[in-house]
């Protein structure tokens, strides 16, 4: 069956209606840069302040999501394309629940996470790119991806191997190294309006 044939559902509660009880405006905060930029660890300090505040959230990691749902993915190209895909209509479900869904994915291609802001919608979407060095990200490489990567072992890498395309419209962008993580929340929290 095609999706042309699927026709939506009429819901009797609407997104301004679960809002309301939530007291807070919906919204998908997209953590995006390559691996070990922080976006894991911003993204959780992030979600903790929010939670601290009263604030409903949910945490959307690549790597949780890559040991369930998007298991069946790899790490070609096609491959992140779909795992993006999912995320971005994962994270518009869950943004139409009330809440403040906060995604850490490297995703390296501007069309999906230009999909990612589209499905969201206008002042909802806030992109936070970690413009982090590489050389820095390296050093971060508890896993041995770099490592790896630079001695033949792990292709399509997101920086070494496979490209990653610069946001070119994000609300906030962060250099890690070079700024706490207290101050980061602080310059996130600034574009997140309640």
């Amino acid at each position: 069956m095609s999706n042309q044939m699927l026709t939506p559902p009429t819901l009797s509660v609407k997104t301004a209606g679960r809002e309301h009880l939530l007291n807070q405006q919906g919204k998908v905060i997209w953590f995006t840069g390559l691996s070990g930029s922080g976006k894991s660890t911003l993204a959780n300090a992030l979600e903790l302040q929010l939670h601290q505040q009263g604030k409903h959230t949910f945490l959307l990691d690549g790597d949780i999501l890559r040991q369930g749902l998007n298991q069946d993915l790899g790490f070609s190209d096609k491959d992140r394309t779909e795992n993006i895909r999912r995320v971005a209509h994962i994270a518009k479900l869950m943004m139409d629940a009330g809440l403040i869904v906060i995604c850490a994915f490297i995703s390296p291609f501007e069309l999906e996470r230009q999909l990612a802001r589209t499905l969201a919608g206008d002042g909802r979407f806030i992109e936070v790119y970690l413009n982090t060095p590489i050389e820095a990200c390296e050093k971060r490489d508890v896993k041995g991806l770099y490592q790896n990567a630079r001695a033949g072992k792990l292709g399509n890498l997101s920086g070494i191997g496979s490209n990653y395309e610069i946001p070119a419209n994000a609300e906030v962008t962060i250099d890690t190294s070079q700024t706490s993580v207290t101050e980061a929340v602080k310059k996130i929290l600034t574009f997140i309006k309640m």
